[in-house]
C-alpha cells in the first residue's frame, strides 16, 4: 500500500528507475511505489574539471542516466515510460570528487583521506516526464535538484581501515564506503538527510513530486499529461535542447552553461532551498529545436524573460466536467486502427512464422541455399526432397520473413538466396550460428507448448502429454540414453550460449578474478567467451559427466589451454574453488528449495570478495515485459522467471551483494555480485 500522500500521485503510471543500484531500490520500494528497473548505458565519463561545482557533475550526470533511459525505452522496449528517475551519488572532500575504489589501494587512499575529516555527501536527481504525441515523437520535460549532507569520520586507525577494505564493501561504493552497512563503523556524524548518503535523498524527492502535483493547481494526472500541449501555453527561456550525441559522451563547457539555463535557481545548499525553485524544462525527442514550440508547465517562481508569462496561469480543474471541456469530446468511430490490427494479426500468425523457420531449417533450406545460391523452387525441392508447390510456399513464406530474398532469373524463373539473417543464424557452420536451439524448440519446446491450456489450467508443465513420459523420465533420456537426444540438448545450449556469450563475458570489467567456475556450462561456450575477454582468466567448467563426457564435440579448435572441465553434480560434489562464481541459465529451471541449496553451497566455498556472475532474462519490475521471458515462463518448468530485484533479493539473502546490473540487449542480462 503507498502511505505516502504524495508517491501515490504516480500510482497507475509506468516510473523507471534508471538505476540498478540496490539501496535506491530499496528506498522507493520502501514508499510502497511501483517501479520498473532499467539501469542506464550512460558512461560516466564527464570531465569533472570542467563543473564548478562537485553538485553540478552529479546532477549533469543524473540528467544523461536519464534521458538516456527514457529515450531508450520506446526504441528498444516498444514503450514510453512516465516519469523516469535518475539520480548520481558523489562523494566530495576539499572540493575533489571521490569516485568508486578501482582496488584495495585506491579504496585505502580515499579511506586514509577522508579520516577525521568532514566531507560532502551529493546526490544528483533529475525527474524526466514523458509525454508521446500522436506522431510518436515524445517531450521531455526534466525537474533536476541535489541534496548535500555534511558526513564527519572518526580518526581511522591502519588496523581499522585495512579490516574494512577487506570486508570488500568498499569496492562498489562511492567514496569507498557504505554508510548503511559495514561503513558506519568509521562515520562519527552525520549532518542532514542519512537516506541521501545511503543513495536518494526520499524527502527532498517527495518535495519536488508535491511541486509537480499540487503547485498552482496544477495536477499532471494522466489525463492532463497526455494533453498539455494544448492546457499550457506559457513561454519561457528555461529549456533544454535536445543533447546531441557528442555532448552526451564528452560535454565541453557549452554542457555546463547548459545546465546552469536549465536550473535557472541553482542552490547554494540544496536542501536548505525551497523546492518550489525548481523549474520544468522540456526537451524535443525529434525535429528542428528552432521550429519548437517552447512550453513548460509552471511550478512556483518562473526564471522566464516573457513578460506575458507572469500573467498564464494553468488551468484548475476541479471536475470530471472541467476536465472533459478541455480534453475535448471522444473521437468517432472510425474502425480498427490499422497499427492494432497488425498487431493482432502478427500475434495470431506467430505460430505460423515460428513452423515455417523450423520447418526449414530442419529441411536443410538455408544451408543447401549458402552452398548452392539462386536455385528456384523446383531444384530446391528436388534437393531437400519435398513437393514442388509445397517448395514453393514455404521459401515464399521464408521471403516475406525476411529470412530468403529472392528474383527474376534470366530463365524468368523465380531463384532464392538466403537473406543476412539467414546467413548471420540460420546456418549450420554459423559463427552465431541458432540451429541447434532451433531444433530443440522444434522438437521439444513445440510440443509443449501445444498443451498450454492444459499447462496453465493445471500450472504444470505438459511432459507426459507431450512425450508420453514424466519429466524426470524425459531428463533421464535426455542426459543418460539416447545419445542423439543428450546432442541435440547440448547443441541448443551451445547455441544459445555461443549467441548470448560474448555479451555476458563484457557485461563487467572481470579483471580482478583470475580463476572462475562455471556451474553446469555444459559445452563451455560462455567459458571460451571469458577467456578471450579476460586474458588472464581461466575457468573451470564444472557440469554432470556425461556433459563433460561429450563436451569434446563442442570444444573450439586451436582453442588456449585456459578452460578445463570438471565432472560432478553442483547439488551434491565439492564445487572447485575460485574467485569467480557463473550463473547462466541455471536458476530458472529450478524450483526455490534446489535453488537455496545451490546458493548456499556457492556461498559456503567463497570467501569475502568473491564475485557470483549471473545471467538469466530479467524481468521488468512490473511484470510487462520482456516479452521472451514471459513466454519462456509459459513452459511452466520447476522454476521461475525474476526481475533484476528479486534476484537480487535472493542473492543477498546468501550473503552476496549485488554491485551492478547490466540489461544488455542480448537475449541474456547479467548482474554481478560480491560475497560480503
Amino acid at each position: 500500500m503507498v502511505l505516502n500522500p504524495v508517491i501515490s500521485k504516480l500510482a497507475g503510471k509506468l516510473v523507471v528507475l534508471a538505476s540498478a543500484s540496490p539501496r535506491r531500490m530499496e528506498i522507493l520500494r520502501n514508499t510502497g511505489l511501483r517501479f520498473e528497473v532499467v539501469p542506464s548505458w550512460f558512461k560516466e565519463t564527464l570531465d569533472k574539471e570542467k563543473f564548478k561545482a562537485p553538485y553540478e557533475y552529479a546532477v549533469e550526470t543524473a540528467k544523461h542516466k536519464a534521458l538516456e533511459v527514457a529515450k531508450r525505452m520506446p526504441l528498444n522496449h516498444l514503450k514510453t515510460p512516465d516519469v523516469v528517475i535518475g539520480a548520481d551519488t558523489i562523494v566530495a572532500v576539499d572540493g575533489t570528487i571521490l569516485e568508486k575504489p578501482v582496488d584495495k589501494n585506491d579504496a585505502y587512499r580515499m579511506l586514509s583521506r577522508l579520516s577525521g575529516k568532514e566531507h560532502s555527501v551529493y546526490t544528483g536527481v533529475v525527474i524526466v516526464l514523458c509525454h508521446e504525441n500522436e506522431n510518436k515523437s515524445v517531450d521531455y520535460r526534466l525537474i533536476d535538484f541535489y541534496e548535500e549532507t555534511k558526513v564527519k569520520f572518526a580518526d581511522l586507525s591502519e588496523s581499522m581501515l585495512w579490516e574494512y577494505i577487506d570486508s570488500g564493501e568498499p569496492m562498489d561504493k562511492a567514496g569507498g564506503y557504505g554508510i548503511q552497512a559495514l561503513g558506519g563503523m568509521l562515520v562519527e556524524r552525520v549532518h542532514g538527510d542519512f537516506l541521501n548518503v545511503v543513495g536518494f535523498p526520499l524527502n527532498h524527492f517527495c518535495k519536488q513530486l508535491d511541486v509537480v502535483f499540487n503547485t498552482s493547481g496544477l495536477l499532471l494526472s494522466q489525463e492532463i499529461l497526455a494533453h498539455s500541449e494544448t492546457n499550457v501555453s506559457t513561454h519561457t527561456s528555461s529549456r533544454i535542447q535536445q543533447p546531441n550525441p557528442a555532448a552526451m559522451t564528452s560535454p565541453d563547457t557549452s554542457a555546463k552553461s547548459d545546465l546552469s539555463k536549465a536550473s535557472c535557481f541553482h542552490q547554494t545548499h540544496g536542501s536548505q532551498t525551497s523546492p518550489s525553485a525548481s523549474p520544468v524544462h522540456k526537451v524535443k525527442k525529434n525535429g528542428d529545436n528552432s521550429k519548437e514550440d517552447e512550453h513548460t508547465w509552471p511550478l512556483g517562481n518562473s526564471c522566464s524573460t516573457n513578460p506575458a508569462a507572469e500573467n498564464t496561469a494553468a488551468p484548475s480543474l476541479s471536475s470530471r466536467e472541467q476536465l472533459t471541456e478541455v480534453i475535448g469530446t471522444e473521437r468517432e468511430d472510425n474502425g480498427p486502427q490499422k497499427d492494432d490490427l497488425q498487431r493482432i494479426i502478427e500475434l495470431m500468425d506467430g505460430f505460423k512464422a515460428s513452423k515455417a523457420l523450423f520447418t526449414a531449417s530442419r529441411l536443410g533450406v538455408f544451408d543447401l541455399l549458402q552452398s548452392r545460391p539462386e536455385l528456384d523452387a523446383a531444384q530446391v525441392a528436388q534437393e531437400i526432397k519435398a513437393s514442388v508447390k509445397g517448395t514453393q510456399c514455404l521459401l515464399d513464406a521464408c521471403v516475406s520473413l525476411g529470412l530468403l530474398r529472392s528474383r527474376e532469373s534470366s530463365c524468368q524463373k523465380r531463384v532464392y538466396m538466403n537473406a543476412a539473417l539467414a546467413q548471420g543464424f540460420l546456418l549450420s557452420d554459423a559463427p552465431h550460428s541458432l540451429g541447434g536451439y532451433i531444433q530443440h524448440c522444434d522438437q521439444t519446446v513445440w510440443p509443449l507448448f501445444t498443451h498450454l491450456e492444459c499447462a496453465v489450467r493445471d500450472g504444470t508443465h505438459q511432459h507426459e502429454k507431450a512425450f508420453g513420459k514424466k519429466a524426470n523420465d524425459l531428463f533421464q533420456d535426455t542426459l543418460y540414453n539416447n545419445q542423439d537426444i543428450k546432442l541435440r540438448f547440448m547443441s541448443a545450449m551451445h547455441s544459445i550460449a555461443k549467441v548470448t556469450g560474448r555479451a555476458v563475458a563484457t557485461a563487467f570489467d572481470l579483471s580482478r578474478f583470475k580463476t572462475a567456475c562455471d556451474l553446469g556450462g555444459c559445452t563451455g561456450a560462455l567459458a571460451h567467451e571469458l577467456t578471450k575477454a579476460h586474458p588472464e582468466m581461466r575457468v573451470t567448467v564444472f557440469d554432470l559427466p556425461t556433459v563433460v563426457e561429450m563436451s569434446g564435440r563442442f570444444s573450439p579448435q586451436h582453442s588456449e589451454n585456459r578452460v578445463s572441465f570438471l565432472a560432478g553434480d553442483f547439488f551434491e560434489d565439492e564445487l572447485p574453488k575460485a574467485d569467480l562464481y557463473i550463473l547462466a541459465r541455471i536458476l530458472h529451471d529450478w524450483p526455490d528449495e534446489k535453488v537455496h541449496v545451490l546458493l548456499r553451497r556457492i556461498a559456503d566455498s567463497c570467501t569475502s570478495g568473491c564475485g557470483l556472475l549471473l545471467s538469466e532474462i530479467f524481468l521488468d519490475e512490473d511484470l510487462r515485459g520482456p516479452t521472451r521471458g514471459l513466454l519462456q515462463a509459459l513452459s511452466m518448468s520447476a522454476g521461475q522467471q525474476r526481475s533484476a530485484a528479486e534476484y537480487s533479493r535472493l542473492l543477498e539473502s546468501h550473503g552476496f551483494v549485488p554491485a551492478h546490473v547490466n540489461h544488455t540487449d542480448n537475449l541474456l542480462d547479467a548482474m554481478l555480485c560480491f560475497k560480503a
